[in-house]
Parts: structure tokens; C-alpha cells; sequence
């Protein structure tokens, strides 16, 4: 049941404490409403006795001491959900910023989601095809997985986001819906333009539904936008039967915004000043991923994060690593090479990729290729180290073999346009063409059936 309270006894930051409160419960839904008639959206975060604290989602600035009036609903935070959001373009914190109305709903849902029981999980098996060759070929997505992408300040990890949304499918000939939930929290309003155009140009914006959490947007709003999107995600996939990729970007900008509502909180910071529940806040948002029995959909993420300082082990990327499976890794040193997408395939790998390619997903040759090409790319840097010490012209003819397989390896295979969507067979094709440039004894990795078929 709805009650009403008018006054509030302190503003802190995001945070409003009121007083007298009477069976209020933690996450229930708040809304306030200002003396002008103006409304906001808030959460309780906290209860003792009789005082709640709730978090004011658009910010205090405006609040009035006395007059405020804060409603609480007597339920969680939900967002009213139908097929109708496909195309459309939400803030975030679920509010239709495109002009086109409210959606018209009775079915909501709890944007905090449901603990999916372990036992009703699906093994997620066949790929997602982002025409993306470095991807695609070596670290494949795999339906109801979770891989992020961990970029660094400056790189081209925007792009790369936008490219994926614009030519994933499900591969071959498969007829199955499929649909994009994608989130940005903290972006400026260029990149949020970039995204925008990107999307309408491309005709992507058909099957795609948008979250945007501008820069300057309040920063609480943050930790509530990859909830609704991956609720939105949730509803598509188990009750529409769609398969969705959900693209969450930029996970640093949700972590910072837990560490500055954490010091608002007065609570104990843990390294690098991050709340010590920071892995569990992940988990919350990256378990929501898999495939659940008996649904025809599925929920796949990709998450991406800017590692500060490019420092792999900094809390962020190395929390995120404990839940995900597995990581693409952006390289600075292949950017400045105008190397794109600069995927650092060797620190790369997906976990999953080996149940989801192969005979009856993409091709029998798949899995010996990409042992191969790993191989291989691995006895560059080797190659590369040497040749820096003695001179390429001392190196063996082997190792000059390597290094020409190396440039052509990162020319032809990991660089690609832009606006480039291979096929899984074109990536297969390119990736023989550039094996051939060793010797057919050297290439130890692929069954001999295989090469003799292929090479």
C-alpha cells in the first residue's frame, strides 16, 4: 500500500533522510514530488527503526525541507514493459526520450531482477556473428555468455560498440528473432550523437532499444541503467523468445558512481577507494546473462570497460575477469599502428567458444584454425624479440616467415573497415591464406586430415 509523508528531515548529497517512517522497506520505490508540482524518482537504501534514507535518482538541488512530499509505493523500482520498446530510445532510468509517448503497458517488471535458479540454466551453445574476423574467428560470442571488452581511454572501443550493434545476427541462415538492448551510462553527448546517427543510418535502430545516461545527467541515475536495460533484456528474451545482446558501456562510469555514492554514504572505501561490495554489484548485473530451459531466447553481454592507466589489474577489469568468461582485449600499441579494431588477441580469449563453433555451429576447420592462428601470432613476439636484439636480417628463414605472417596477420586479419562485416567463411578463407604463408610441417596445431582438405 502507498503511503505519503510531506517533509524531509536532511539532504545530503543524492541522499534524503526522512523521519517517522513507517514500514518501509529496503529498494522500495519513492516518489517525490516537489513543491512546483515537478516529480522525481528515488529508492530506499537504507532503513533503521523509523528513518529511511532514500536516494534521489535526478539529484537534491531542488528539494525543499518542508514542503517535499515523498510517496512510497510499497514495491521495488519497475519499468512497464511490451514489444513496443524495440526502436525506442530511453534515460536512464527508463523514461522514453524519443518523442514518441509512454509505453503502454500493464505488465511490469522488478528492475532489480529475479536470482535465476542454477539448476534451470542452458549451456550456451552456438555463436553470435558480429562480422568482426578477430571476434568471429578467435575469440567467438557465444549465445547466453558474457564477454566484455576491456579498452583504454582514447581507444576506439565506441566504434567497435556501435559495429557490433549494427551487424550482429545469429549466423548463417538461422530465422530466429533477435534484438539489442543497448546501454550507455556517463557518455557525452557527442558519443551519444555518434551512437544515435550510427544506429538510424545503419537501419539498426529497427531492432534495437536504447539506454542513455548522459554526462551531464545525475550521477545516481548510473547505477540504475544497466538494471533496467538488462530487465528490458530479461523481457524480450524469456517472455518474447527473442535472442538479445545486451551492450553495456562504460562499466568504469557505473563504478565510479558506486564510489561516489559510497563516500556520500560515509562508508569504508576498499582499494582504490571502490565499496567492497563492488564484486557483488558486478555479479548482480553480469549473472543476469544465460539461457534458462524451456525459454526459446536467450541473454548474451557484451560489457565494456575503460581500464584506467590501461592497468588490467585495477579493481574494475580484474573483478570483472572473476565473473565473465573470458575478455577482448583493445591494445594501445596496435592503435598506434591505425590497426582497427586494435584487439590484442593474446591476453584475448572467450571460455565458451569451444561448445558454441566447429562442425554443426560454424566449421569443422574452426577450432584447429584458431589453435593455430594463436600458435602462431605467439612465435611473432618471439620472433619480434629477437629481431630487435640481433637485427631481421640475422634471423633465421623461419623466423622471417613469422614476422611477414605477423604483419600480414595484423594488416589483413585483425584490421578491417569499419563498415566491414565478413562472413564466418570469409574469416576462415583469409585466415588459411595467411597459414599458407608458413611451411605446412610448421602448422602443428590442425589435425592432418584438415590440412590436407584446407592448406
Amino acid at each position: 500500500m502507498a503511503i505519503e509523508y510531506k517533509g524531509i528531515t536532511k539532504i545530503n548529497g543524492p541522499f534524503v533522510i526522512v523521519e517517522g517512517i513507517a514500514d518501509a522497506s529496503y529498494d522500495e520505490n519513492v516518489e517525490v514530488r516537489l513543491d512546483n508540482g515537478a516529480r522525481k524518482l528515488g529508492r530506499v537504501v537504507e532503513c533503521y527503526e523509523n528513518r529511511a534514507v532514500v536516494q534521489i535518482f535526478e539529484g537534491t538541488t531542488d528539494l525543499s525541507l518542508v514542503n517535499t512530499t515523498l510517496r512510497f509505493s510499497g514495491h521495488p523500482m519497475e519499468t512497464p514493459l511490451s514489444g513496443e520498446i524495440l526502436g525506442r530510445e530511453f534515460n536512464g532510468i527508463g523514461e522514453p526520450i524519443d518523442g514518441l509517448g509512454e509505453i503502454i503497458s500493464n505488465y511490469k517488471r522488478n528492475v532489480n531482477g529475479e536470482p535465476l535458479n542454477p539448476c534451470e540454466r542452458e549451456y550456451p551453445r552456438n555463436y553470435i556473428h558480429t562480422g568482426i574476423s578477430a571476434i568471429d574467428g578467435l575469440t567467438t560470442l557465444i549465445r547466453g555468455q558474457k564477454l566484455p571488452i576491456f579498452s583504454g581511454n582514447g581507444l576506439p572501443h565506441d566504434e567497435l560498440a556501435a559495429q557490433i550493434v549494427t551487424q550482429a545476427s545469429l549466423g548463417g541462415d538461422a530465422n530466429e528473432n533477435f534484438a539489442v538492448v543497448f546501454a550507455a551510462m556517463g557518455v557525452k553527448y557527442d558519443v551519444a550523437e555518434f551512437f544515435r546517427k550510427k544506429f538510424r543510418e545503419t537501419g539498426a535502430n529497427a531492432h534495437v532499444v536504447m539506454y542513455l545516461n548522459l554526462a551531464n545527467d545525475p550521477v545516481i541515475e548510473r547505477i540504475i541503467t544497466p538494471k533496467i536495460a538488462l530487465t528490458a533484456a530479461e523481457y524480450l528474451a524469456f517472455e518474447e523468445g527473442m535472442h538479445v545482446l545486451v551492450i553495456l558501456t562504460d562499466m568504469t562510469s557505473y563504478a565510479e558512481a558506486l564510489r561516489e555514492v559510497s563516500s556520500a554514504k560515509g562508508e569504508i572505501p576498499s582499494r582504490k577507494g571502490y565499496p567492497g561490495y563492488l564484486y557483488s554489484e558486478f555479479a548482480t548485473i553480469y549473472e543476469r546473462a544465460g539461457i534458462v530451459k524451456g525459454c526459446k531466447g536467450s541473454v548474451t553481454q557484451v560489457p565494456i570497460l575503460t581500464m584506467p592507466n590501461d592497468d588490467i589489474t585495477h579493481p574494475i577489469p580484474d573483478l570483472t575477469g572473476y565473473i565473465t568468461e573470458g575478455q577482448i582485449v583493445l591494445e594501445r600499441e596496435l592503435h598506434q599502428k591505425n590497426i582497427y579494431p586494435p584487439i590484442n588477441i593474446l591476453p584475448s580469449l572467450s571460455r565458451l567458444m569451444k561448445d558454441g563453433i566447429g562442425e554443426g555451429y560454424t566449421r569443422k576447420d574452426h577450432k584447429d584454425v584458431a589453435n593455430q592462428l594463436f600458435s602462431c601470432y605467439a612465435h611473432v613476439g618471439e620472433a619480434r624479440s629477437l629481431a630487435s636484439v640481433i637485427g631481421e636480417e640475422e634471423l633465421s628463414e623461419g623466423d622471417k616467415r613469422y614476422l611477414k605472417f605477423g604483419r600480414e596477420f595484423e594488416q589483413k586479419f585483425l584490421c578491417q573497415d569499419k563498415e566491414e562485416n565478413r562472413s564466418m567463411e570469409d574469416t576462415l578463407e583469409l585466415a588459411w591464406k595467411l597459414l599458407r604463408i608458413l611451411p605446412k610441417e610448421s602448422l602443428d596445431r590442425i589435425d592432418t586430415k584438415l590440412l590436407d582438405e584446407f592448406y
